[in-house]
């Protein structure tokens, strides 16, 4: 059997009473223990010093195997935490342990000197107080940095760009000539923002030719863009993410396309040019949605679908092409079932 080596962390270690976190989850807790927690861990692999969680019912069962003398569980959990283990039973689990990721975070990496001597800064750019530039960025002309805003080592800004106030761009980022960044962002190592737009055009004597992408992009405030994703730039006017937009890595979005507020993309997602989301739209992961497409409020767009029309607000679709997903449920069943009696 394989072993599992789990590394102990290198940062200075943190240490909690149950009572010290529930004071931050405002729980219930049940069962007693007295041991210091020093670590979150998923149940497999957790200690007895580590606090671990139980968002789902069908989790329940590792409770028993597992080392943890503490878990966050939702209130309607179905068992008991047993003799020198407890519970801290919370309305939602899966919120309550992202404030326990919180309590123990390690600090991020440090600046010795705020702005580093390596880094390149435009005269005519205004950096305002509390920014941290790290080594080898380069910070063009006419750029505005707001206050507390971060950029680690190696991040490339271009002309007349502005970044909010306390935004974090981690290295690697380029935001390309006259892009505007929100408040509270996090640009993750690699993001692309503002890349030219997939525009092109045959022409008999030249071949393709490019067509001028002369607009900008817009990012809202608390917006996550993650690591290796591009938000292209528009054709003319804009492409723009609403506030509260949460975009994984590896995604693509194409030029003058229009996020509302609070949309989440997973990883390898894509939107082609000039596509709409309103407002908490959800695009599964790998799902590719067509350009000129218009997706409507509170809607969801399943793991790998193909978009290829407009979706109305709040429905759920599934498949390649994209079908509302009651409809794609029953054509899967009806291919299965074709299956299983060409097998007879």
């Amino acid at each position: 059997m394989k072993t599992i080596t789990k590394l102990i962390p290198i940062y200075s270690m943190k240490s909690y009473s149950i009572e010290e976190i529930n004071d931050i989850l405002k729980g219930a807790i049940v069962g007693s223990i007295t041991q210091k927690i020093t670590a979150p861990e998923q149940l497999e692999m957790a200690s007895t010093t580590e606090i671990s969680f139980i968002g789902n019912k069908k989790y329940e069962k590792l409770w028993a195997s597992s080392n943890a003398s503490v878990a966050v569980v939702n209130e309607d959990i179905s068992i008991e935490p047993g003799e020198n283990r407890a519970f801290i039973k919370v309305k939602n689990a899966d919120l309550a342990m992202s404030q326990v990721l919180e309590l123990f975070a390690p600090p991020t990496p440090l600046f010795n000197i705020d702005i580093h001597p390596t880094a390149i800064i435009d005269e005519t750019a205004t950096i305002c107080n509390g920014v941290k530039i790290g080594a080898g960025s380069y910070i063009g002309p006419k750029v505005v940095i707001g206050d507390n805003t971060t950029i680690y080592p190696n991040v490339t800004i271009l002309d007349e760009c502005t970044i909010g106030k306390n935004t974090v761009i981690w290295s690697g980022t380029v935001i390309r000539e006259r892009c505007h960044i929100g408040n509270d962002c996090i640009l993750h190592p690699n993001a692309t923002i503002g890349a030219d737009g997939f525009g092109f055009r045959p022409d008999p004597q030249r071949g393709l030719v490019k067509i001028p992408q002369i607009g900008n992009v817009i990012i809202g405030n608390n917006v996550e863009i993650g690591a290796n994703t591009c938000v292209d730039r528009g054709k003319f006017s804009s492409t723009i993410l609403g506030d509260g937009c949460k975009i994984d890595n590896l995604v693509q979005i194409g030029h003058n396309s229009k996020l509302g507020k609070f949309c989440i993309m997973a990883g390898n997602s894509g939107l082609a040019g000039s596509v709409t989301l309103g407002n908490g739209v959800i695009i599964g992961g790998s799902a590719s949605i067509k350009d000129h497409t218009t997706i409507g409020d509170g809607a969801i767009v399943g793991a790998g679908s193909g978009v290829t029309g407009d979706i109305p607000a709040g429905k759920t679709m599934l498949g390649y092409p994209a079908v509302e997903a009651r409809d794609a449920l029953k054509q899967w069943a009806i291919l299965k079932r074709l299956v299983n009696e060409s097998k007879k």
